[in-house]
């Protein structure tokens, strides 16, 4: 008797372990859900690239600062202009510092986002999984387009130095200057624009997400980013 109700206790445990196993997969998180997870954490990884925008502008400001009080002094006053020159590549190195913050924030939030095609691929619903893929496209282009504004902006950042190197030499001539000048000019160009193309697409992928939310009728409400 003891032998077979220690048999019926084990076929119990057996039943009890394979309902809640049963029940795990009945109701456990949605590929939806877990897509909602996913995007969110990516929210959460870009944290340290939000941070750095707001200093990036105020160097950015500062250092503009500095560059037309050396143009004002011209090289009559040499020794203030390589002293202001010196200032400035200070506020570049710190530039460069923050932007390679905000580029490892931006990697590590893309690298979380890979897992979301695993997620994708279990979508039953036809018109989810093309909101699904849609939103994945505008993801990558851009992700795209940020590497691409990162090396225009470490190019700008290479020049910037030049020009500041260049500014504590005594027989710069005016001809070289306006060369360092023009190359710089046409790098922030390329940066605005790129700038431009990646601030679209993050604004149509935070759109296309809160689309996808709200036809995956995951109770999510919707704020400013």
């Amino acid at each position: 008797m003891l032998f077979n109700y220690k048999h019926k206790r084990i076929f119990i445990l057996f039943i009890t372990c394979l309902f809640v196993t049963l029940l795990a997969g009945c109701f456990g998180p949605s590929p939806e859900e877990k897509i909602y997870t996913t995007l969110e954490e990516v929210v959460k990884l870009e944290g340290d690239f939000e941070k750095q925008q707001a200093p990036l502008l105020e160097l950015e400001k500062k250092e503009s600062e500095i560059y037309n009080q050396i143009i004002d002094l011209g090289m009559d006053e040499f020794n203030k202009v390589v002293e202001l020159s010196k200032e400035a590549v200070t506020l570049v190195e710190d530039r460069e510092s923050k932007i390679d913050s905000e580029y490892e924030s931006i990697m590590a939030s893309k690298k979380e986002f890979e897992s979301i095609d695993e997620q994708i691929e279990q979508i039953e619903d036809k018109d989810l999984l093309e909101k699904a893929n849609q939103l994945k496209e505008t993801m990558d282009e851009r992700y795209s387009a940020y590497e691409e504004l990162y090396k225009l902006y470490k190019s700008s950042i290479t020049l910037d130095k030049e020009l500041y190197t260049m500014l504590q030499k005594e027989d710069l001539s005016i001809e070289d200057l306006e060369a360092q000048t023009a190359k710089i000019n046409e790098t922030y160009q390329k940066v605005m624009e790129k700038n431009e193309s990646f601030n679209k697409f993050t604004e149509q992928y935070n759109q296309e997400k809160m689309d996808f939310y709200k036809a995956a009728e995951l109770n999510v409400k919707e704020t400013d980013e």
